[in-house]
Formats: C-alpha cells, sequence, structure tokens
C-alpha cells in the first residue's frame, strides 16, 4: 500500500509541475503583445478599481470606470502605486503615463482586461525611464458592470493584478 500512495503522489506533483510548465510558456493573448521588447521589471499590484454612478447616453444609471488606486509591490514590499492616468511612479522617482493600446479578456468576468499600453510620456529618472510599453496581465477581480441607484456615488472593487514594463529592443 505505501508504494501506491507513493505512486499516487508522484503521480499529483508530476501533474502539477507539467501544468506550471505550460501555463509559463502560454502566450500573452495577440492583442497585448508587444513584439520587439524585452521585460524590464514586473510589479504586482493590489489596490482598487473605484467606479461612479453616471447616466448613460440612455438616461440609465450604470457604474462608469473612474480611477485604479493601487500599490506596487516587489517581493512583498512597497515599491511605488499606481492610479488615475494611468500612472505607475516607482520609488527611484521615476514615473510613466499610458495610453490603452490593446486588451484582452480577464479570466472570469469578475476579472478586468488584461491590458498593453503605450508610454504617453515619462517622468524622473530611473528604472521606468526607458520604458516605452506596459502590460497588466494575471488580473484577478476589479470589475464592476450593472446598474447603480444614485448619480455620483462610488464604489470601489478590490483588485490585483501584474504589471510588466518593457522597453524596445
Amino acid at each position: 500500500m505505501p508504494s501506491l500512495k507513493t505512486a499516487t503522489l508522484a503521480l499529483l506533483l508530476l501533474s502539477g509541475a507539467t501544468t506550471g510548465a505550460s501555463a509559463a510558456e502560454t502566450p500573452l493573448p495577440e492583442a497585448i503583445a508587444a513584439p520587439g521588447t524585452t521585460a524590464v521589471l514586473t510589479l504586482h499590484a493590489e489596490g482598487a478599481q473605484v467606479y461612479e454612478c453616471k447616466a448613460g447616453g440612455d438616461g440609465k444609471l450604470a457604474w462608469s470606470f473612474r480611477e485604479p488606486i493601487a500599490t506596487l509591490l516587489l517581493d512583498g514590499k512597497t515599491v511605488g502605486r499606481h492610479y488615475a492616468g494611468p500612472n505607475w511612479e516607482y520609488s527611484d522617482g521615476s514615473a510613466v503615463t499610458g495610453k490603452a493600446a490593446g486588451n484582452a479578456p480577464g479570466a472570469t468576468p469578475n476579472d478586468i482586461a488584461w491590458l498593453k499600453l503605450d508610454v504617453a510620456a515619462h517622468r524622473g529618472s530611473g528604472v521606468l525611464s526607458d520604458i516605452t510599453t506596459v502590460q497588466r496581465i494575471h488580473t484577478e477581480g476589479g470589475s464592476l458592470k450593472g446598474a447603480c441607484e444614485t448619480v455620483g456615488s462610488f464604489k470601489s472593487v478590490p483588485y490585483s493584478a501584474d504589471y510588466v514594463f518593457l522597453r524596445k529592443g
């Protein structure tokens, strides 16, 4: 019997290893791929997507995305922040502002989209100084759809994501 348990454990470990390997090799959706670039830095974000209740063109009230508010983490330590613009600031004083250039759906309806953003502006000097593209991947949460009741009310929806900062070449 111990050999059956050992064999079962070995199969489980191998199947997990195979799944992890194939997930790591899975290419990004074409809509957010950035050929000709090199990853400089990947930061994890924990925060919220903030929505505001607004009237649509049809007069019906619905949640409208307003801004992100997130802490940027590297190895579990705070190294920057992400906020409206969209802007990313790193602890060395460098910062970038992005402009959406592509998107792909998140893994579930509750996950905000994966994005590719072209850098539109740089500030300061440091690790983000030569960044040309930002990708938002591995999103969890953050999505809010549907009707709301009071114009001008706000709702924050927790989210997490990884931001990959890339440069040409």
